[in-house]
Order: structure tokens, then sequence, then C-alpha cells
């Protein structure tokens, strides 16, 4: 009787999902827009406090590939966001979530794309360090970069980039007024951890069936083991050759994972 396998990429995921349940990263608060699709995340940031998106609520998806870790996901921004690596459909710009393929033109080192040993934690500290350190060399909204570097070059005179940032964080305070998050705004409230719990027990369900199918994968290639083995005898032969919504803290030292664009 044929089996059913799990996909690799989809026990990845929700292994991630566990561990960034069990271990948040500061700023965020992470599921599944569908509980029963483990491919779609739906990410809300929050600005960080003493920056120019402080007390924002931004939301996002991040989609998977059916192969990943193989290939890179992709990060969409819902809310409207004026930045230099962010173009005007939502979608970032950024060297972490690019292919692993040597493109000279580029101007990125094949070691500055995606590899497998990234994962959700190190892109969600990438956009996070992207927002408030923009890469101005190769933008995503040229406008956005322009304004950035005069605010920047100005020490803050030319106002008009940091104007446009403040309207949109304002902007942003009625969604999270009805989705019912109350968004923090000072270091103690950002930097809290928290493991808030599934409504229902639907995720505790999906763990259960990934492990119960590893189980039964682990049963039966011992079965097949035992079974060649004592064929072999027989014949004297011989063997060749998410759901719930997270938010907390990372250390300050947790290894930067790449946030250059282009």
């Amino acid at each position: 009787m044929a089996h059913h396998s799990t996909p690799s990429s989809q026990k990845a995921l929700m292994m991630e999902l566990k561990s960034l349940q069990e271990q948040p990263v500061e700023g965020f608060r992470i599921g599944l827009v569908e509980e029963s699709d483990l491919y779609n995340w739906e990410v809300a940031i929050f600005g960080p406090p003493n920056t120019l998106y402080e007390g924002g609520y931004f939301k996002s998806h991040i989609k998977f590939p059916i192969d990943y870790p193989y290939s890179p996901p992709t990060f969409r921004f819902l809310t409207k966001m004026w930045h230099p690596n962010i173009y005007e459909n939502g979608d970032v710009c950024i060297s972490i979530l690019h292919p692993p393929v040597d493109d000279p033109q580029s101007g990125e080192l094949p070691s500055e794309r995606w590899n497998p040993t990234q994962n959700v934690r190190t892109i969600l500290l990438s956009v996070i360090s992207l927002l408030n350190e923009p890469n101005t060399f190769s933008p995503a909204n040229v406008d956005a970069s322009v304004m950035f570097r005069k605010w920047r070059d100005s020490k803050g005179k030319d106002k008009e980039y940091a104007e446009i940032i403040r309207k949109q964080v304002v902007s942003t305070v009625a969604e999270a007024e009805r989705d019912g998050v109350k968004v923090p705004t000072t270091l103690a409230e950002y930097c809290v951890q928290t493991r808030v719990p599934s409504q229902d027990s639907s995720s505790d369900l999906l763990y259960d069936d990934l492990y119960d199918d590893d189980m039964e994968e682990e049963e039966e290639d011992e079965d097949e083991e035992e079974s060649d083995m004592e064929s072999g005898g027989e014949a004297g032969g011989t063997s060749g050759g998410e759901g719930g919504l997270t938010t907390g803290c990372y250390d300050d030292d947790q290894e930067d994972s790449g946030n250059e664009d282009s």
C-alpha cells in the first residue's frame, strides 16, 4: 500500500513556525494566512522605537516555494510603504531573498544571496534592519532613495522623507485597532518575549500529523531493513559497498544575515 509522504519543505516550515513561537523575534507577530497552508505566512512588523517607524503596524506576507529552503521565499508588504528598497507593489528587494546564482551584473556577491542555511528568523532580522538602514546603491524605489539621501545628508533638516514615513505610520493606527493589536511604543514594550497560544488545537494537530508521518516512515524503513537483512541471510548474500501569533526579542549579538538589496 502506498504511503503518503509529507514534503520536506512542509516539515521544515512547521519546525520553523514552532521555533518562532517558542523563541520569538523582536518586533514581529507571525501566523499562517490559513491554518491548513504552511506556505503562506502573515507577518506584522512593529516599528522600532526611536526610529521614523516608531508606533507603526506594517502588515506583510511571506510566500514559500515548494522546494524551500533550497529556493528563497518572497516577502511582500501589504501596508503601503515608502522606502528605497521596497517596490510599489510591496515586494522587498533584498539580497538575502535573491536566488543563489552568480550574477555579476547585479553587483551582489553569491555569498550575499539566499542559501539553504537561511531561515525565516534571519529574513525577519534582515527586513527590520533594512527599514532603518536602506541600501541606496541600486534602489527599488528611486524617488524614495533620492529623498532618503537628502534627509540623511541634511541630518534631518530636509524633512520630506521623514514626513511621508510618519504619515504612513499614523495611517496604520486604525488597522492595528481593528485587529485588536496594541503597538509597542517604548523599548520596554517592544522587547517583550511572549508566546501567544493558538485559538484552537489545529496547529497541535498539524504538528502531530507531521510527527506521525515521520514515525511511520521510520518504522517502515526499519521494517524494510530488517526484511532485507533476513532475506540476505537466507540467501547467503552480502551487502554491497503558527498558528498562534507571536512577538518577542532577539539577542543584539545575533548574526546579521544580510541586509543588502539590489
